[in-house]
């Protein structure tokens, strides 16, 4: 890798994390017990984009990411007619949030890839959950930085100029690495030198709505392996 880079910052909802897995899953069981044979997939994608729609470049918002996967949860029930889910299982699909898997390429590459640079979360998921993921998953983060803490969220500029200001950095320095479009765009947009690593199967046998990277990022991978080899280690 020939940029000049001093830290990493990770996208971790589904560029680490695969909620789809975990979601879906908690449909299917949850769905079982009613006798319901439904497409969860779409289903969890709809409460995916319910979810984000509620996210997605607030200022100072009353709520993180939890509040929102609440009320997210309510709405798509009410959609696909599950209103019979009680308070119990809401709950249950509501908390797989709090223990999704990491994509397997992860947690080996992360720790190759802190042996030479700082790894940092920076991510709209809220604290807490990225703590239990984090520790479920054995990832060991130099810092989270978690949109909540800001008050702003991705894509808004001055998330990522905060985040950069926190670390003591100049845009610049930090290499931005997500599977997102949208996100990779606007830390571009703010001096960040990006990374996009495929994942085509975040979003279930549905794939991800921007598989294609933009022509403007500095690293397209297919994986973690391949990026921390370009790290250098």
């Amino acid at each position: 890798m020939n940029m000049q880079v001093k830290a990493l910052t990770f996208d971790t909802g589904g560029t680490i994390l695969d909620w789809h897995s975990g979601v879906c899953s908690a449909f299917q069981k949850v769905g079982a017990r009613h006798d319901m044979s439904l497409d969860w997939h779409a289903v969890t994608n709809d409460y995916r984009r319910l979810a984000m729609k509620g996210i997605v470049g607030q200022v100072q918002p009353a709520f993180n990411m939890d509040d929102v996967h609440r009320t997210a949860l309510d709405e798509v029930l009410v959609q696909h007619g599950l209103q019979q889910f009680d308070a119990a299982e809401r709950w249950q699909i509501f908390h797989a949030w709090h223990q999704l898997a990491a994509w397997p390429d992860f947690p080996a590459a992360l720790a190759r890839i802190r042996q030479k640079l700082p790894a940092i979360s920076f991510t709209m998921l809220p604290l807490s959950l990225v703590l239990d993921v984090s520790r479920k998953n054995d990832l060991d983060w130099d810092a989270v930085i978690s949109c909540e803490m800001i008050g702003i969220y991705k894509p808004n500029p001055q998330a990522y100029l905060r985040a950069a200001q926190w670390l003591g950095m100049e845009p610049s320095e930090i290499l931005m690495v997500a599977c997102h479009n949208f996100d990779l765009n606007a830390a571009r947009a703010c001096g960040f030198k990006t990374a996009f690593v495929r994942r085509p199967f975040e979003w279930g046998p549905e794939g991800p709505p921007d598989p294609k990277p933009h022509p403007d990022c500095d690293i397209v991978v297919d994986g973690f392996d391949e990026l921390a080899k370009l790290v250098g280690i």
